[in-house]
């Protein structure tokens, strides 16, 4: 049999069970890597909040939070801020009592919410935002200068001008309440910067 009437009688079985042998190893990676991703962050894909909560599957018991920077956390304008922050919180309608943090829990940091809420999480004594500019859009609410900064589901509000950074995270269904009430604890508690 001369060699080109082989190659074409071989060819058309030789093609798909060349495209299933390379395929099917291609497909079977991209899948496990596809369901590596998604069960690896529990579903919710990558999350990474400029404030950097987690709200627990387990919304019932203590909120771990994840380390940020927080250099100035344990400064005495934090510790004031801290014992000024109200019990409770309105978001969304729902009254929000402060959450137990799971150990070890960062310090200058308070959250609120419930089994039935994502939690508004606090935290005093950041570091500068990065995504602050000079021409950043600025919002002053009850006499306090914030900057927002969009997430995942949430927003994270950064105060600018007291003497620390604090950050509060809300989910984007919270409303304007956590703000409101925040802005009111800290135009009374701590001193605008000049």
């Amino acid at each position: 049999m001369p060699d080109d009437e082989l190659t074409e009688r071989s060819t058309p079985l030789s093609r798909p069970l060349l495209v299933v042998v390379i395929g099917l190893p291609v497909l079977l990676a991209v899948a496990v890597a596809a369901a590596g991703l998604f069960l690896g962050t529990g579903g919710r894909g990558d999350s990474s909040a400029a404030a950097s909560s987690s709200p627990a599957a387990d919304r019932s018991g203590p909120l771990p939070l994840v380390p940020v920077p927080a250099p100035s956390a344990g400064s005495q304008d934090c510790v004031k801020l801290a014992g000024a922050l109200p019990a409770k919180l309105v978001s969304g309608g729902a009254t929000l009592t402060r959450r137990e943090l799971a150990a070890p829990a960062p310090v200058g940091a308070t959250a609120w919410g419930d089994a039935s809420h994502d939690p508004v999480v606090l935290r005093c004594g950041l570091d500068k935002p990065s995504e602050l500019t000079q021409t950043s859009n600025l919002r002053e609410i009850n006499g306090v200068k914030w900057l927002e900064v969009d997430g995942d589901g949430a927003a994270t509000w950064y105060v600018l001008d007291r003497p620390v950074y604090v950050a509060l995270t809300v989910p984007a269904d919270a409303g304007t309440g956590p703000l409101q009430d925040i802005s009111t604890t800290i135009a009374a508690t701590l001193p605008a910067k000049q």
